[in-house]
């Protein structure tokens, strides 16, 4: 664990901290992050990518033909025809 001391400056009306290029790369930091506040500290994580390993997970599906319908699309008793 690390540890930096890190001035709080003033943005707009606010205030808070700037994180160095080297830090936001290292930590995969981009538009927004997750901040856990636990017992006096502030923790924060870089927010997970949405769906991140998705596409490689279908691909691994379909390869395994594991990507059949668990129901049928159209039901015995459904017409097309009244969706429209």
């Amino acid at each position: 664990m690390s540890f930096m001391k890190v001035p709080v400056i003033r943005i707009g009306n606010s205030r808070g901290i700037r994180l160095s290029k080297t830090i936001l790369e290292r930590y995969n930091i981009r538009d927004t992050v997750e901040m856990i506040l636990e017992k006096g500290h502030i923790i924060i994580k870089s927010s997970p990518v949405k769906r991140s390993g998705w596409e490689e997970a279908f691909r691994d599906i379909n390869a395994r033909n594991d990507d059949q319908l668990l129901i049928d699309d159209v039901f015995e008793d459904e017409n097309p025809d009244d969706w429209k």
